[in-house]
């Protein structure tokens, strides 16, 4: 008797927790949300990720908060997001830095992109874009190809610093082309700009958002850009993958939730954040800026993000990259 009693128990607890998840989904969210951004006020990270809380604001009813946690790389933001409550009232910003690239940046990294985070939605891709000084004698990606062989280490490249985007961008590229540049690290992309600009770094694999004004300043000259397609900002610039098949990177960026996060709210925040994607004045402000929207299902984020772990780890070693921690 005791034991049908116990099995009566167990069943309706069981009932109850199938019941909990939807339930809790319908009321959420029932008071202000936390959207991490591991990096400062103002940059890229944080300007698309306001832009997407404020939406997610309207939608849901309750205030997308963004706090942003710079420190050690993107680490600190990404570390207290992996610790916060599994309850859909921490969320993180999450970029290629912090999800696919610091796993094999950094040793004993206090954080597992794929073990700690669930994703819940993607916002937005930027490309780089290959700058060079006005009076470098390459005119496009094959004749940079051409120069830097026939003059191996001779030829500097810039980077915004030490395992950047910037500096994995071209470390990619001297991969895939079997070409020797030299890397000069800066202090962020303005320091850098005034050696490109001179000639006495004359080559810059930039953020195209950072990069746009100073190509149609007419301070440097785009070589191609590093997306898939041609970006709608400079139609008339070619990709590098039309030179050099296979060639592609843009920084993405997206939303994360602890793991354990009920699926239900995962379901309800992916929702919002597709229809935030869709929005028509959404997609200006991210063009205008010189990205593009991103959508993506939710099914495949996950897999395309160990897939960018694994490319990055392939350059990293290879590349004998290391940064200090």
């Amino acid at each position: 008797m005791l034991n049908r009693i116990h099995a009566a128990a167990f069943a309706a607890l069981a009932i109850a927790g199938l019941a909990s998840g939807p339930l809790a989904a319908q009321d959420y969210p029932t008071r202000p949300v936390a959207v991490i951004v591991p990096q400062p006020p103002g940059g890229g990270t944080d300007i698309i990720t306001r832009i997407f809380a404020d939406q997610l604001t309207k939608q849901l009813g309750q205030t997308f908060v963004v706090e942003n946690r710079a420190g050690a790389g993107t680490v600190v933001g990404s570390v207290a997001a992996a610790k916060a409550a599994p309850d859909g009232y921490t969320l993180l910003a999450g970029l290629t830095a912090n999800m696919a690239v610091n796993p094999s940046l950094f040793q004993n990294l206090a954080y597992d992109p794929i073990r700690d985070f669930t994703p819940v939605g993607m916002m937005a891709e930027f490309p780089f874009v290959v700058v060079v000084s006005n009076d470098f004698p390459a005119k496009s990606i094959k004749e940079l190809i051409a120069l830097a062989k026939a003059k191996p280490g001779e030829i500097n490249f810039a980077s915004a610093g030490n395992g950047s985007g910037q500096h994995l961008s071209a470390e990619l590229f001297k991969l895939m082309t079997g070409t020797n540049l030299t890397h000069v690290p800066y202090r962020g992309a303005a320091p850098a700009y005034t050696d490109v600009i001179s000639g006495r770094t004359p080559v810059f694999f930039d953020n195209l958002s950072s990069a746009l004004g100073q190509i149609k300043g007419g301070k440097v000259r785009a070589l191609a850009v590093t997306s898939k397609e041609r970006s709608p900002q400079l139609p008339d610039v070619p990709t590098v993958g039309e030179t050099v098949p296979g060639y592609e990177n843009t920084v993405w960026f997206g939303l994360w939730a602890p793991k354990q996060t009920p699926q239900p709210i995962v379901a309800k925040l992916y929702a919002a954040v597709e229809k935030s994607v869709a929005d028509p004045a959404v997609q200006d402000r991210i063009k205008k800026d010189a990205g593009m929207p991103m959508t993506t299902p939710l099914a495949k984020i996950e897999p395309m993000v160990k897939a960018d772990i694994a490319k990055w780890a392939d350059v990293v070693k290879r590349a004998k990259i290391e940064v200090k921690q």
